[in-house]
């Protein structure tokens, strides 16, 4: 009786051991394939545009929440477009945190961030569009979309530079919003010409 009960534990016990090394065998071979994808994409990102970080890229990428299901390009193009809208809405909410919180605020500073709130409060449905767009396939309207957010990074950065000795406190944020426009660019170029392959 002992030994007919120790034997219909057993291997229930040994198939349970062997299923659960079968799972995470297969997840981590996933894991790297869709690392592999995200670094193939990066890697023509970063050669398609020479202000483009391969770094960023493959930080930026890995880093979103459904990159790990991603299995093309296209997959990806959508990931890169929402970590776009994500960042424009983070920075958006930073600008009225710092007009709010700084009331001895230098007038000019205080002139470019209202400047950069409205053209962060312009990006966000600028980014839903382009996903929307994306999504249809409308790579060309994709396209426009994702250059005007670009383009208001560019000159809500630069509405800083136009007095000496200013800072932009948004720099950072202007940049990493510049990069994932690029890199959201790149991917829509790449579908467009050569479909979902890398």
């Amino acid at each position: 009786m002992r030994q007919t009960l120790s034997s219909s534990f057993v291997i229930p016990l040994f198939l349970c051991i062997f299923f659960f090394f079968v799972s995470i065998s297969t997840s981590h071979g996933l894991t790297a394939t869709n690392d592999s994808l995200i670094r193939k994409a990066c890697k023509k990102c970063a050669q398609s545009d020479p202000n483009l970080s391969y770094n960023f890229c493959v930080t930026s990428l890995q880093a979103a929440p459904h990159s790990h299901c991603a299995n093309d390009l296209r997959q990806l193009g959508n990931i890169s477009i929402t970590l776009l809208g994500r960042n424009v809405t983070s920075t958006r909410s930073h600008i009225k945190e710092l007009l709010k919180n700084q009331k001895k605020m230098d007038p000019f500073v205080r002139s470019c961030l209202h400047d950069c709130f409205d053209l962060y409060s312009d990006a966000i449905p600028t980014t839903k569009q382009a996903l929307q767009d994306y999504k249809a396939k409308h790579y060309d309207d994709a396209n426009i979309d994702v250059s005007s957010v670009m383009d208001a990074t560019t000159t809500c950065e630069d509405g800083f530079k136009e007095k000496e000795g200013v800072v932009s406190p948004l720099t950072k944020r202007n940049n990493d919003a510049f990069m994932l426009s690029a890199i959201s660019l790149s991917i829509i170029n790449m579908i467009r010409l050569n479909g979902d392959s890398i």
